[in-house]
């Protein structure tokens, strides 16, 4: 055997038992059966956090970009869950969204609380410690779970997305403060910074509004009045054009709002940071 068959059978056998962690399984919700894949081992008591696919996605697809956050979970006592949208969309909360999830208003709350009563009574996690981080149509699912279910998540994450603008948003808003981190790029064409029209994979999402309005609406539910913290990440990576300023509000029985704006960030990740290892650091903050 060649040097190249014993290198590719290595791979194989790496993707093999990478794969083989990963369990996949199934919820009926209203007549659809709903699936979503986790990773095992995971100790009693785990927290549980959702990785949330984009538009067009699924979510295995994620796991790529998860990697990091994949090599510490048993460490840190994490069971990761990859969902899948319904026809590979969320029915979030853009009124006008063209994807068929939105349109046969698919019960999308009602999938995500039966994956944590699975989750409850088969593995035993910490109901109270639930998270989700998603991106971009992930983001706007990972905002509707705040919005519309807060008392299930302890927090949440939103990589590249905005919310809804207010003639768009056709979701009944709680309005309870929780834990929010957003991570945005200033220079995304997807999802405008400065707020606009979505459109992805040839179908238009409706307008969101734009970041700043979006920070400001979850620091104004949790409070705050003062002006953010403001910090200047290291720039790890000075070739990808792009570097990173935090924007903090934090106080003592509070509700931690955290902006990472992302200059020259288009709608992708930036490579000063792994935005799910970032993400975990945030939930853990808030366990504390």
């Amino acid at each position: 055997m060649s040097r190249l068959q014993i290198t590719f059978l290595l791979f194989l056998i790496t993707l093999v038992s990478a794969y083989s962690q990963t369990v996949t399984d199934s919820v009926l919700i209203e007549g659809h059966y709903r699936t979503f894949h986790f990773l095992k081992p995971a100790q009693p008591n785990a927290s549980l956090v959702f990785v949330l696919h984009g538009s067009g996605g699924n979510g295995l697809g994620n796991r790529k970009g998860a990697s990091k956050l994949e090599a510490i979970a048993p460490s840190e006592n994490i069971l990761l869950v990859y969902p899948d949208g319904y026809k590979r969309y969320w029915n979030e909360c853009r009124k006008t969204a063209q994807s068929a999830a939105n349109l046969e208003n698919i019960n999308d709350n009602a999938f995500f609380d039966a994956m944590i009563d699975y989750f409850r009574k088969n593995h035993r996690i910490d109901p109270k410690r639930v998270f989700a981080v998603g991106t971009s149509g992930g983001g706007h699912m990972a905002y509707k779970l705040a919005l519309t279910m807060p008392e299930k998540f302890r927090a949440v994450t939103a990589l590249i997305a905005n919310l809804p603008d207010t003639n768009n948003l056709d979701c009944p808003e709680k309005r309870v403060a929780i834990p929010i981190l957003i991570v945005n790029g200033t220079a995304d064409q997807t999802n405008p910074y400065e707020g606009g029209e979505v459109r992805a994979n040839g179908i238009s999402l409706g307008l969101v509004r734009s970041t700043d309005r979006t920070f400001r609406y979850w620091s104004d539910l949790a409070g705050y009045q003062q002006q953010p913290s403001k910090t200047r990440l290291p720039d790890t990576d000075p070739n990808d054009g792009k570097t990173i300023e935090r924007y903090t509000y934090q106080a003592k029985g509070k509700p931690e709002v955290t902006l990472l704006k992302v200059i020259g960030g288009k709608h992708d990740y930036p490579n000063d940071i792994d935005v799910y290892l970032e993400a975990w650091a945030f939930f853990k903050r808030q366990m504390k």
